[in-house]
């Protein structure tokens, strides 16, 4: 009992403390949906869409998916007659980059510059768009729509009715926050104290180690990879109070993340779309891996190379 009464108050915690980010910032993206803002977003954006091979209607979804999420932009996509390349090259940029506004305001909360989590995702979205357009020579046959909700945004009626919604999409953002994040809290209290924590980090280790970062990360890892960036910013705001994690090791882990987070609901969710998801999947985790990994051994290289300047300073 106890236990599950501390893991409840850390989730709640930790709840409040994602709260008190989500909710102004879905309050205000959700108001800017209302106005002209992202129209004039999306034609600002237009003439680049040329270059990653996308039409210019092809920044609609972009600008939503990035300022909202990834449902308004599917939902934008659906409205449009595009080719199953072009599709796929939305689909790969929106899952890297995607609900840009909260996820790295959620990353800045646990000690990510915001410049860092902002030039991995937008450089990973249109690196892999332009990889894709370059090598890619199939696709042209036009996309087939599965059978999905094609719902746009909600009509409101004045000022008040989109202050409305905008109260009423924060306050959902926060749910969903509370309904992954205290059970997860809960059961990561319940694995510390009967120390299945240890036993996970274990098991994890392999793969910690392939990445360069140490094992009291593995949970963070975990929840991410399988909940979401934010609810992996979660944990990591738990495990900094109480694991000791370095600075480096933080870095790494997000950086993991926001190239591969959430994989099971941000994969399923373009299966609609009609569009291979296995290799979608596949892109965002060996992207994932194989920047982690790069990043480590620079980061290692540039350690050693400081402490061998001090030592040489210091012999002489």
């Amino acid at each position: 009992m106890e236990t599950l009464k501390k893991g409840l108050k850390v989730g709640l915690q930790t709840t409040w403390t994602l709260g008190k980010i989500i909710f102004p910032i879905t309050f205000i993206i959700t108001i800017l949906g209302f106005t002209p803002f992202l129209d004039w977003l999306a034609s600002m954006l237009a003439p680049l869409m040329g270059w990653i091979g996308l039409p210019g209607e092809a920044a609609i979804p972009l600008v939503l998916g990035n300022m909202l999420n990834l449902y308004a932009a599917i939902g934008a996509i659906l409205s449009m007659d595009l080719t199953v390349k072009e599709v796929f090259i939305l689909a790969v940029m929106l899952s890297f980059s995607h609900n840009l506004f909260v996820e790295s305001a959620v990353a800045v909360k646990v000690g990510i510059r915001m410049s860092v989590v902002l030039a991995v995702r937008l450089g990973l979205a249109f690196f892999s768009a332009l990889m894709i357009h370059w090598i890619w020579q199939g696709g042209a046959k036009q996309a087939q729509y599965g059978l999905v909700s094609q719902e746009g945004q909600s009509t409101v009626n004045g000022w008040e009715g989109a202050v409305w919604e905008g109260i009423t999409s924060a306050i959902m953002g926060v749910v969903q926050i509370a309904l992954v994040v205290i059970p997860i809290m809960v059961f990561i209290q319940v694995m510390k104290d009967l120390n299945w924590l240890q036993v996970f980090s274990k098991w994890m280790s392999p793969f910690t180690k392939m990445l360069g970062i140490r094992e009291n990360t593995s949970t963070t890892l975990a929840s991410g990879v399988i909940f979401g960036l934010a609810f992996g910013a979660g944990v990591m705001i738990q495990a900094i109070k109480e694991d000791n994690v370095k600075k480096k090791d933080l870095y790494l882990v997000f950086i993991f993340l926001v190239a591969c987070h959430a994989v099971i609901e941000d994969t399923l969710i373009f299966i609609p779309l009609g569009i291979p998801v296995l290799p979608l999947l596949l892109i965002r985790l060996v992207t994932a891996v194989l920047l982690t990994i790069l990043i480590a051994y620079i980061w290692n290289k540039s350690e050693k190379r400081d402490f061998a300047r001090k030592e040489a300073t210091y012999d002489y």
